[in-house]
C-alpha cells in the first residue's frame, strides 16, 4: 500500500510540475512598457492634407521583388505603418507598427508605440522617424528622410495591403 501511495504522489508531482512549466510567464512591468507611460496621440489640425492612407510601392537594390509601405494617418493623431516585402514565389514578409503621428511645419513625425503587436521601448530613437514633407496634395505624397525618398499615392479609406 505504501508503494502505491508513493507512486501516486510521484505521479501527481510530475503532472503538477508539467502544468507549472506550461504556465505563461508575465514579464515584470517596466516604466517604458507600462500603459500609463504611453503617450496619448494629439489630433491633427482640421483639414490637414496628410490625413489618409498613403501607399508607396518601390524596388530596392539587392531586394528581389517590391517593397510596399502603407501609411495610415488618422485625424485623431493615431497612425499605422505597414511595410511588406513581396517576392515572387515566396510568402510576403512584413512589419506592422502603430502609434502616433504629427505634422510639425514641413516635417512628418511618426512615433511607434507598438511593433508587430508588442510595446516598444519608448526611449529607443529607432521608434521615432522624421520625414521632410516635400509635396502633399489630394493624390500624392512625397517624403524624404534618412532612409531616402518616398513617393506615395492616396488610397481609399480602409485600404489594406493584400498578402
Amino acid at each position: 500500500m505504501d508503494r502505491i501511495r508513493i507512486q501516486a504522489w510521484v505521479a501527481c508531482a510530475t503532472v503538477l510540475g508539467a502544468l507549472a512549466a506550461c504556465a505563461p510567464i508575465k514579464p515584470a512591468p517596466s516604466s517604458a512598457g507600462s500603459p500609463a507611460a504611453r503617450p496619448s496621440c494629439t489630433a491633427a489640425v482640421a483639414g490637414d492634407p496628410l490625413v489618409g492612407n498613403w501607399l508607396s510601392v518601390s524596388s530596392q537594390k539587392g531586394v528581389a521583388g517590391s517593397v510596399r509601405r502603407l501609411y495610415t494617418l488618422n485625424s485623431d493623431g493615431t497612425m499605422s505603418y505597414v511595410e511588406q516585402v513581396k517576392r515572387p514565389r515566396a510568402p510576403s514578409q512584413g512589419l506592422d507598427e502603430s502609434g502616433c503621428w504629427s505634422h510639425e511645419g514641413q516635417t512628418l513625425v511618426l512615433r511607434t508605440l507598438e511593433s508587430n503587436g508588442s510595446p516598444v521601448n519608448l526611449n529607443d530613437p529607432i521608434y521615432t522617424n522624421r520625414h521632410r514633407v516635400d509635396r502633399v496634395n489630394a493624390t500624392e505624397l512625397r517624403l524624404s528622410g534618412p532612409a531616402g525618398s518616398v513617393q506615395a499615392r492616396r488610397m481609399s479609406p480602409g485600404y489594406r495591403l493584400p498578402f
